[in-house]
């Protein structure tokens, strides 16, 4: 054996020993290839023709492809001809064999998309997507539709359906939605978390397509009215643009039949009848509720906006008995998690917003305070913030299943950062490092690969629990008075118009993006890029500020 039992446990008794030696080998590895030394078998290659040496051993642990084609009767070949990828795009994936990074551009990623499939690269098919996803408006969204079906590459279909769901309100304006077949228009519409910010939007939308192509599509129109959730629209809009739609009579029957009649719910057969569960794109008017930290009553006090009369006004008090917790709204409740009386807390709670009582949820594995908390596809994230001794970088995922677990750390331990979430991935940005210096850094959690990645530094750094938000297709955030935007498909930061204080909270609500916390609360005019004043607000220390139905408040 090349190493022996009493061997490995040293190694795995110290990491730094074990990260050093992995790091010198793989170097030594690359020296290898780079001089071409010791290889064992050489590609052959075309457009151009090239011939690509390498080493079996390396290939083979990286793919099971090779793996498979070295113990087969051709991989015996000291020259193997590949006749279906192109030599550039060969050589790349090599060298990603041996040094886990590929160059990928927007010329060549279907390219490096299906010779990955072919050589099953699963890590190569994960960067492509990525890369492709973040690079859309180049691509083209038809462009990543035809390789999607020229791949089958499930993955890709994926990312497009969630980033048609995330911006549908942009692309059901362009020329290309008028060409969406009506299964791929059916399954964006079905979704709970389209991104619209009334029910009215996806109507709206469907009757844009139709109109384009009236007589070919109006048999297929009634498919697409029923992924409406019929039941948030009222009497009125039912009769006078439900009902004259062909073939849609008796969905506008059903619906009315529906709000008129609850005793006769039970008879009907109608495929919605909630509300959408996302978060940015629910049916039914939104407002605002801020919740606010008392530190003479050590309560929380909940403020609920009143748009008709632009004014704030108090919904309700809730008594705590923990300061600096992360709060965080989901369906019907308020989570207050970790924080404490002066230090960390793992305890995880829920405020009912409607019934007003407290529900403990699991606690978490590590006390945490200054840590942000934020909610992807169902789940809860607990990322970094301090416990009783050091700045953590751990972070932790709740399911009502399965309570609190561990993924993977943060690159850089950091407090009294943000997070937000954006196209099925999570940004941290901000706050203090485990150096204890203010950060400009930024990293993105993939949920599907278990990964945080760096983004582009921020312009300023922003040290206390920054105000964040996505909208329309960018992440902002303000700390202090400076205010600066995020383009994820550029990996690019932009100052835009400052704040005259600071703004604790930002939310996007009725398609305009709202600053909260400071002596008034501000609306964003992008297209002259300044800051609209609204009425003041009666508590300054706002912890968090959600945007709920207003259906959610009339309970109280």
């Amino acid at each position: 054996m090349a190493t022996s039992s009493a061997q490995t446990p040293a190694l795995e008794s110290n990491s730094s020993e074990l990260n050093h030696f992995i790091d010198k080998l793989m170097k030594k590895i690359c020296v290898f290839y780079d001089e071409q030394s010791l290889v064992d078998v050489s590609f052959k290659v075309s457009n151009p023709t090239a011939i690509i040496p390498a080493h079996r051993l390396i290939l083979a642990a990286a793919s099971p492809y090779f793996e498979n084609l070295f113990n087969g009767h051709q991989g015996i070949n000291p020259v193997i001809e590949i006749t279906d990828i192109d030599s550039d795009v060969f050589e790349r994936i090599i060298t990603f064999c041996y040094t886990g990074q590929a160059l990928i551009t927007v010329n060549n990623v279907g390219a490096m998309l299906k010779a990955a499939i072919v050589l099953q690269l699963d890590d190569i098919i994960t960067s492509c997507v990525d890369y492709l996803m973040t690079h859309i408006n180049e691509f083209t969204l038809q462009a990543a539709h035809t390789l999607a079906r020229e791949t089958q590459c499930e993955c890709l279909k994926k990312r497009i359906n969630e980033h048609e769901i995330q911006n549908f309100m942009e692309i059901s304006r362009s020329d290309e939605f008028l060409n969406f077949d009506v299964e791929k228009l059916q399954c964006i519409l079905e979704s709970e978390k389209l991104n619209i910010n009334r029910e009215k939007d996806a109507y709206d939308a469907i009757h844009r397509w139709f109109s384009y192509d009236v007589p070919a599509r109006q048999e297929q129109l009634p498919l697409l009215i029923a992924c409406l959730r019929l039941t948030q629209f009222d009497a009125d809009f039912l009769l006078t643009h439900i009902q004259p739609l062909p073939g849609c009579e008796l969905l506008a029957f059903k619906a009315l039949s529906w709000s008129s009649d609850p005793a006769a719910r039970p008879k009907i057969n109608i495929r919605f009848t909630k509300p959408r569960e996302g978060n940015a794109g629910n049916c039914g008017e939104k407002t605002l509720l801020a919740s606010c930290y008392d530190w003479s009553s050590k309560n929380v006090n909940l403020l609920q906006y009143n748009k008709a009369e632009d004014k704030w006004q108090e919904y309700a008090i809730i008594k705590s008995d923990y300061s600096s917790n992360r709060t965080i709204i989901m369906d019907d409740n308020i989570l207050f998690i970790g924080g404490g009386n002066g230090g960390a807390s793992n305890i995880a709670r829920s405020w009912n917003i409607r019934n007003k009582t407290w529900l403990h949820l699991a606690n978490m594995k590590v006390a945490r305070w200054l840590h942000c908390v934020v909610e992807l596809d169902g789940n809860i994230y607990a990322i970094g913030g301090r416990n009783s001794d050091s700045t953590l970088s751990s972070v932790e995922r709740y399911t009502t299943s399965g309570g609190w677990e561990y993924v993977k750390s943060l690159n850089v331990g950091r407090c009294s950062a943000s997070a937000v979430t954006f196209n099925g991935k999570i940004y941290v940005v901000g706050g203090i490092n485990d150096r204890r210096t203010e950060s400009k850094s930024v990293e993105c959690y993939n949920p599907d690969s278990n990964t945080w990645t760096s983004c582009a530094d921020m312009r300023n750094d922003y040290q206390w629990s920054p105000g964040v938000a996505a909208y329309n297709g960018h992440i902002y955030v303000a700390g202090d008075k400076s205010v600066e935007r995020y383009d994820p498909q550029r990996n690019m930061w932009s100052q835009i118009c400052s704040l005259e204080d600071f703004h604790s909270s930002l939310v996007s609500l009725d398609n305009k993006l709202w600053a909260i916390g400071g002596t008034f609360h501000l609306v964003y005019d992008e297209n002259n890029n300044r800051w609209q004043q609204k009425c003041s607000i009666p508590k300054s220390n706002v912890l968090n500020c959600f945007v709920v139905p207003e259906s959610l408040l009339s309970s109280k």
